[in-house]
């Protein structure tokens, strides 16, 4: 938590500071009459053998000590904020997950599509529980298999589950993304409107429906395009590397992975880009993902730490007058 004085909710309990410089006023000006009236004595032989024997200068602690807590107090009152990291506890994350035949490559080992099914479930697992996730695969078609939610047991059981099929429809993909969040959100928007909403999509190749144009207008690029007109960002992954190899129907084909087409959908969407291609890379994108998506930073009420240390303060003056003066401040 990082304390910021700047910022106050209620500033004008400051104005109790003219009280309390009034009381040091005060404080001063009784003790400097105490000391006029001592002076009056002309025998000051009799005077010192009737006076206290304590060291006068201590006496004024309590009355520092008190001072100090009332400033710490005041303080509290004006309403301190700071920013806190919180848990999100409205927000809607949909995880699509490439599945085209090129996840069968063991460039990654033991495969891609091993190797993503172990990050994506440790990031499902790991994400707040106030976020609603849910899971897209694609092919040639997407497929919804998990409707936003909360229940991270359907979305793991679903990743586990995952199977291989022919081609790479990547804006059909974003496009059903989009219409799951606009249909969960309709359901749960309230008065603050819908929830905020991110696509997280993984992928290690290029489109290849409808077209390899990912300006068709069910394209990629067309999807993201509208996915930045909802204001919904996409999160790419680039997964994969240059050099990977899958065998099709006794043939073998290169299934290099494409970055920079996933780098442009991230760009027109308003998203962020990553490239992982080790499984170790992978985990560690969904790592900041999850720690980015999960929480936020928000303004909170700091005044608490500045209550207890005033009410401490006092009653530390209080004891310290007893023990000095015999008499409470």
């Amino acid at each position: 938590m990082t304390l910021s004085l700047r910022n106050f909710s209620a500033p004008l309990w400051f104005l109790l500071l003219i009280a309390v410089a009034a009381l040091v006023a005060g404080y001063v000006l009784v003790q400097r009459s105490r000391r006029k009236r001592t002076l009056r004595f002309t025998n000051l032989e009799l005077l010192e053998r009737v006076s206290s024997a304590g060291p006068s200068r201590w006496r004024h602690v309590p009355a520092i000590v008190l001072v100090f807590a009332l400033l710490l107090l005041t303080t509290a009152m004006a309403g301190p904020t700071a920013e806190q990291r919180v848990p999100r506890n409205r927000a809607t994350v949909m995880l699509v997950i490439d599945v085209s035949l090129s996840m069968e490559s063991t460039d990654v080992a033991p495969t891609r599509l091993k190797a993503a099914q172990v990050a994506a479930k440790s990031f499902a697992q790991g994400l707040t529980p106030g976020v609603n996730l849910g899971l897209i695969t694609f092919a040639g078609t997407a497929t919804v298999l998990v409707a936003p939610t909360t229940d991270r047991g359907g979305v793991a059981k679903a990743i586990d589950n995952l199977k291989l099929a022919q081609s790479t429809a990547t804006g059909e993909a974003i496009f059903a993304a989009l219409q799951s969040i606009e249909g969960f959100s309709q359901v749960v928007g309230g008065p603050e409107g819908p929830p905020p909403a991110r696509i997280v999509l993984m992928s290690d190749g290029k489109q290849t429906i409808p077209t390899e144009n990912e300006d068709d207008p069910r394209g990629s690029f067309t999807a993201a395009k509208a996915a930045a007109d909802r204001k919904i960002p996409i999160t790419t992954i680039s997964f994969g590397t240059a050099d990977g190899t899958v065998e099709i129907e006794g043939r073998v084909q290169s299934v290099a992975v494409d970055d920079g087409a996933m780098e442009e959908i991230a760009s027109l969407s308003g998203g962020d880009f990553y490239k992982a291609a080790t499984a170790d890379q992978l985990r560690k994108v969904y790592d900041t993902l999850g720690e980015q998506i999960g929480y936020e930073i928000k303004e909170a009420d700091a005044s608490r730490p500045w209550l207890i240390l005033g009410t401490l303060a006092a009653l530390l003056a209080a004891a310290l007058s007893l023990t000095l003066t015999q008499r409470l401040p």
